[in-house]
């Protein structure tokens, strides 16, 4: 996340110079948000598509770790105004309800929430006279996500895998830069499922690229030592849609503990 290199933030007046264009496709950030068209300059002062575009791919990681679920549409209200007959700006509230949440995020990878999306500028939802994009107030984010461990014991790997939803070993490889894409890895070959939970039906490999894309951070976590992939067991739980690692091991065969536990996982029998 890079919001430092954004330009300053200039609430424009509609003027003859302004325009509608399309969305371009290449605009990652604000795609499928409910409108095709967009105003430039927009509310950042970007007066092309090249510079907008350009300063919206910085975002895209903060998106993928899901801090807030507005937290596109506070964005694209800026990078992608929706093309009516003025300027719709994003309210105070939304404004104040996603650097809430997104902030604590931003600062655990060091970066300040910018001065340039201060919420002051924003118009209080309250106001008679003013027309915004608002949105109500949702928890907070934290900094906590997966961390690749170590096994300590047989039984203590047993547990986590009668506690989880699913178990899954997988093989991670690292993909070309593509400079939109949020995904730095992708799956490789056949996955082993050692747990399968029935809430998963037959997607858990589309559940799994799923989690590639929204748990950035998790995956940037799991292959800190190994930044080329590497072979993985992965536990967690599913959340509707969603798929939530809560415990990653690297697979290597000096790791007898891992290794012991995955042979008993078929005759072990979960107490409770």
């Amino acid at each position: 996340i890079h919001p430092n290199t954004l330009y300053p933030l200039i609430l424009w007046e509609f003027h003859s110079s302004s325009r509608c264009v399309p969305i371009p496709a290449d605009m990652a950030l604000c795609q499928d948000i409910g409108y095709g068209n967009m105003r430039l300059p927009n509310l950042l002062g970007h007066e092309s598509l090249g510079e907008a575009i350009y300063q919206s791919v910085s975002w895209l990681p903060l998106l993928a770790r899901e801090c807030h679920p507005d937290a596109r549409i506070f964005l694209c209200s800026l990078f992608a105004p929706i093309c009516l007959d003025r300027f719709i700006s994003p309210c105070r509230s939304l404004c104040e309800s996603v650097r809430d949440s997104c902030a604590p995020i931003m600062a655990c990878y060091g970066y300040p929430w910018p001065a340039i999306l201060s919420c002051d500028q924003f118009p209080a939802d309250h106001l008679i006279q003013s027309v915004c994009v608002w949105v109500s107030a949702v928890p907070r984010a934290s900094c906590r996500d997966c961390e690749l461990e170590d096994a300590e014991s047989v039984r203590e790997i047993l547990d986590i895998f009668c506690r989880s939803d699913f178990v899954v070993k997988l093989r991670l490889s690292r993909l070309n830069s593509s400079g939109i894409r949020v995904a730095q890895f992708s799956l490789v070959s056949k996955l082993e499922v050692l747990k399968h939970s029935p809430l998963l039906g037959g997607q858990i490999r589309a559940r799994l690229e799923l989690w590639l894309e929204r748990d950035a951070t998790c995956v940037h976590n799991m292959t800190r030592r190994q930044p080329n992939g590497g072979t993985y067991l992965v536990t967690g739980s599913v959340l509707g849609e969603r798929l939530v690692v809560n415990k990653a091991y690297s697979w290597h065969k000096h790791d007898r503990n891992l290794m012991a536990a995955s042979r008993k996982w078929k005759m072990h029998r979960c107490r409770g």
